[in-house]
């Protein structure tokens, strides 16, 4: 192989996974939000977790941006790992239709599909249109690629040093090993399987160790997945690990079953064409793989918590995370199922407190174990928001007197109130670390004025959750005086700050936090003086 026969095939890989990449986007934009809302509500049911994993990695042609996906809402606690397994399953049965896609012959109508894809792209207006031709781009980019790899590695066959080193590749464990590096390397099982494809398609590869090259790159598919997983917590983590462990399994799985049956004879006979042959083991290997380890998956999901065991802390934020009293609303009398309603409520009250308090505390002495634990409660209070909103759904769907319905409104509007009190926690811990980075701080007045304004939101947020767990109003008096204390105080301090910036005496970055702050700390009186007269007179 000369120069630029080299220079022709780094092209070919270039322009594939270019074109792969292209596809995936455009088939991304085309479904918008679609596909995250359907793996957000589609994963309650393992068997169903698996069909929307592969239906969304065949649309988007690629399995690691839907683990990618999946470690997200793990990570943010919106899916479990129970949940996440089926679509990891779905996704590595998904990733085998790239291959065969390409197992197709196509190559005379490829300039065409760049053509066309190209128009539809550089001078169509519609968005949807922009997107269909970008895939359609993609795709021609990706064939394309293919064409050129093929024609410029035919003459690796006359070189001894590629064909001693497709020797070495005879031992299975040097292949199983370079099909894992290979694929860590591209961040992709699809684009690594095709080129192996095209290297048995041109007689350079021999289908036995094509075979273990392609059990490789399942493995090192996953390395995507474990980068995502460095920034995420723990149980984004546990995704990535799941992910990899199902993997390692899938592999050892597969090769006692092709060591020990006469399975890669069936899948030849299946098509003469070696690169149907290649696509068809990818495809066999990864239904055969999610058939045999599906019903051993709570057995994976054990074993990635014994390489991340769950924190005590990590407990407790499950247990929160679960309805404690809404648990069977059609089974119980309409009152009592309102009661139980009060009460969920009252108890996703105090957790929220409690992560107003912890952000206050983590703004005046940051630490990052500090942010975390409430990025943690505020996923907490999210989750407690969406499942006690959606049970409030079906308690309007009992036979409810015109009293009940607007308690149930009531409660409502109150559990809307009290999720917005954390989000100013979030808001809080979010100045705090924009502090940290920007080696800023406030002078030691505006530190005091805050931490006055702060105590006093506290007060009145935590009085305001007691009057509507007990709906005794003996404190109301006293909560309108703190509330117009602290409105009193956002206009004091406000003033003060911008007497401190006409003197210099502040800097600018601290400045804005401390108006933000100011804002946020009046806005939880507000949302407290609304949780206390939530219930009065329903």
């Amino acid at each position: 192989m000369n120069i630029a026969q080299f220079l022709s095939l780094l092209g070919g890989v270039g322009l594939f996974l270019f074109g792969m990449s292209i596809m995936s986007t455009g088939l991304k934009n085309s479904c918008g939000d679609n596909l995250q809302v359907i793996l957000e509500k589609a994963t309650t049911n393992k068997f169903v977790a698996v069909f929307v994993g592969l239906v969304m990695t065949v649309l988007v042609q690629s399995s690691s941006a839907t683990d990618v996906m999946v470690i997200g809402f793990v990570n943010s606690g919106m899916m479990k790992l129970a949940q996440a397994i089926g679509v990891i399953l779905g996704a590595n049965i998904g990733t085998t239709i790239t291959a065969q896609i390409t197992a197709f012959n196509i190559a005379t109508f490829t300039p065409f599909l760049l053509f066309i894809g190209a128009v539809m792209y550089l001078f169509m207006k519609n968005n949807l249109t922009k997107h269909i031709g970008s895939v359609i781009m993609g795709f021609g980019m990706l064939f394309q690629g293919i064409t050129i790899m093929k024609e410029a590695i035919k003459p690796l066959s006359e070189s001894a040093v590629f064909v001693n080193f497709l020797r070495t590749l005879r031992n299975p464990f040097i292949a199983l090993l370079f099909g894992i590096a290979f694929t860590a390397l591209l961040q992709s099982s699809s684009s690594a399987t095709v080129i192996f494809q095209a290297f048995v398609i041109q007689g350079l590869l021999e289908y036995d160790v094509a075979v273990y090259l392609i059990i490789g790159a399942a493995i090192g598919s996953v390395t995507p997945n474990l980068l995502a997983a460095l920034t995420a917590n723990r149980n984004g983590k546990r995704s990535a690990i799941l992910n990899l462990l199902f993997n390692i399994i899938r592999a050892l799985v597969i090769i006692v079953i092709i060591n020990f049956t006469p399975l890669l004879k069936w899948i030849q006979a299946t098509s003469t064409d070696p690169g149907r042959q290649i696509a068809n083991t990818h495809t066999i290997f990864a239904i055969l793989a999610v058939c045999i380890i599906f019903p051993f998956t709570d057995k994976i999901i054990k074993l990635t918590y014994m390489f991340i065991p769950r924190l005590p802390e990590e407990k407790q934020a499950a247990e929160d995370r679960q309805l404690v009293y809404m648990t069977q609303v059609n089974n119980v009398p309409p009152n009592m199922a309102i009661h139980q309603a009060q009460l969920e409520a009252a108890r996703m009250g105090t957790i929220a407190s409690e992560n107003f308090k912890k952000a206050i505390d983590c703004f005046f002495d940051y630490s990052p174990e500090k942010v975390e634990d409430v990025e943690q409660r505020e996923e907490t209070v999210n989750i407690l928001n969406h499942a006690i909103q959606d049970a409030m759904v079906k308690l309007q769907a009992l036979d409810l007197t015109p009293a009940n319905l607007r308690r149930i409104s009531a409660i409502t509007i109150a559990v809307t109130d009290i999720e917005r009190i954390s989000d100013h926690a979030e808001n809080i811990i979010e100045y705090a670390s924009r502090m940290k980075s920007k080696k800023t701080k406030l002078s030691k007045k505006a530190s005091k004025e805050l931490s006055d304004m702060a105590n006093n939101s506290m007060e009145v947020v935590n009085l305001a959750l007691e009057t509507f767990a007990s709906e005794n109003y003996e404190n109301l008096e006293k909560i309108e005086k703190i509330e117009k204390k602290v409105d009193k105080q956002e206009k004091q301090l406000i003033n003060h700050h911008i007497k401190r910036l006409m003197e210099n005496k502040c800097e600018p970055i601290a400045g804005v936090i401390f108006s933000d702050m100011v804002t946020d700390l009046e806005r939880c009186a507000d949302h407290a003086v609304n949780i206390a007269y939530a219930l009065k007179n329903h």
